[in-house]
């Protein structure tokens, strides 16, 4: 059995595939040792209690079906991120970090049992039918969804392109069931977006980490810099993003770190602790940077946001992340099917885990909900790692830390400018206060240098 490390998001199952994330190292399994005699004995309990089943239901059930319920429900009780994937689900996250795959464009998660939207994909079906961030889906066609796996949502959800399906949606503050009917499409994701903000002032959206991510982010700084005013400052938004590859948060950090250690893992084994560490760049980028951040900005998004924090080069700004800070491992079978299971944590540079607690932003500012396809984080119901059934516990947490994070005042003491008269910019209250501080930034490099005085 190979073993394939990889690192990400994984904070669902993604309609479009399975969640995404996880970085290859390309590691070797060695054989399964000695199987302890207690374990002998409940495994010998199983086979009886297949034998029982197959002989004696009231129906005929194949052998198969049953081992495999057997498995998703091992895997479902560790954490909420382990899980067996069928050889269609395995082909469906490799394609994933390509960026190209086919579904609604929804990410999905498990809360009390029900389906619920963590974040719909920019222009996808799930984004132009208004799905959004919190939506729980009651029922998939005739199909309530209740106790429903996601590898069976993900099933039934998925299908030829052009083909409809009917979704029924509960959301808060509307009484009635909210039905849509949606039509399958294959999903293309633009990892990179990029415009000018104001002359000198670059903006870069970057909705989830894939295979050329880094690239692409290198060539809109370029772009920037060739223009007229330059580059004076950068706003990188990583609102909900899901996160990705590991290896692309690292490449995408080090653009901006000449040096110093971006991320940690630390795992029961030896081949689960590595770390990794920033490289000199050719070009140098200086320029201030904000980072907008939000409950949808998960694991690779928060390594970013964690780094550029820690050695104090952007500031972030938004509001507090998922909080997902561990590693998945896919383990690839002999059926070409495969496990993702939970190996180790990942840590910032300054050594925070932020499993169940996330980055908390050095400015927290909420959204505004007149911004597209989001809801007011004050609406909307709390949907982060910590309130995932069986989620791990961050072991640096102390009782009474978590709260004290959650009530992080607001900074205040930049005021918000008059209107750009670029609706995109004066509707986004997070992005409108980033370019503020951003022209801003010398008199605030002068505040915070007073505060540490």
């Amino acid at each position: 059995m190979r073993m394939v490390t990889k690192h990400g998001v994984s904070l669902s199952i993604l309609l479009v595939g399975i969640a995404l994330g996880f970085f290859l190292a390309g590691q070797w399994v060695p054989n399964v040792s000695a199987v302890p005699r207690q374990d002998y004995e409940t495994l010998e309990t199983f086979t009886n209690i297949l034998s029982i089943v197959k002989k004696n239901y009231v129906e005929d059930v194949e052998t198969k079906d049953l081992v495999n319920g057997a498995i998703n429900g091992m895997l479902t009780s560790l954490d909420p991120h382990s899980a067996y994937l069928t050889p269609d689900l395995y082909k469906e996250l490799q394609m994933d970090t390509q960026g190209r795959f086919g579904g609604l464009g929804i990410e999905i998660t498990v809360k009390n049992g029900v389906l619920t939207v963590v974040s719909p994909i920019e222009d996808t079906p799930a984004f132009k039918a208004g799905v959004k961030p919190g939506d729980m889906i009651f029922k998939i066609e005739d199909d309530f969804t209740k106790d429903m796996t996601l590898i069976d949502a993900v099933k039934k959800m998925r299908g030829p392109k052009g083909t409809k399906i009917n979704l029924s949606i509960k959301r808060e503050g509307i009484p009635e069931l909210i039905d849509l009917t949606l039509t399958r499409d294959t999903i293309r994701v633009q990892s990179v977006r990029n415009r000018t903000l104001e002359p000198g002032y670059g903006y870069i959206r970057l909705a989830q980490f894939q295979e050329r991510s880094d690239r692409d982010l290198q060539k809109a700084i370029e772009k920037f810099a060739t223009e007229k005013d330059g580059l004076k400052g950068l706003v990188l938004d990583l609102r909900n993003n899901p996160g990705g590859l590991l290896t692309q948060a690292v490449r995408i950090t080090d653009l901006f770190l000449d040096s110093g250690l971006i991320v940690y893992t630390d795992g029961r084994i030896e081949a689960q602790k590595q770390k990794f560490f920033a490289q000199k760049n050719a070009s140098t980028m200086d320029f201030p940077i904000v980072v907008l951040v939000n409950g949808g900005s998960a694991s690779a998004s928060e390594i970013v946001a964690g780094a550029l924090q820690d050695h104090k080069r952007a500031i972030v700004l938004g509001t507090k992340t998922f909080g997902k800070g561990s590693v998945q491992t896919i383990l690839p079978l002999d059926d070409s099917s495969a496990l993702r299971l939970t190996t180790a944590r990942y840590f910032t540079p300054k050594g925070r885990s932020i499993q169940a607690t996330g980055i908390v932003p050095d400015i927290i500012v909420e959204s505004t909900p007149q911004q597209e396809g989001k809801v007011d984080d004050k609406k909307r119901p709390s949907l982060r790692e910590e309130n995932l059934p069986g989620h791990l516990q961050n072991k640096q947490q102390t009782p009474g830390q978590k709260q004290e994070q959650i009530d992080k005042e607001p900074e205040k003491q930049i005021p918000s400018s008059a209107p750009t008269g670029d609706e995109t910019i004066d509707n986004d209250a997070q992005l409108k206060r980033a370019l503020d501080l951003l022209k801003s930034w010398d008199v605030f490099k002068q505040i915070v240098q007073k505060k540490a005085a």
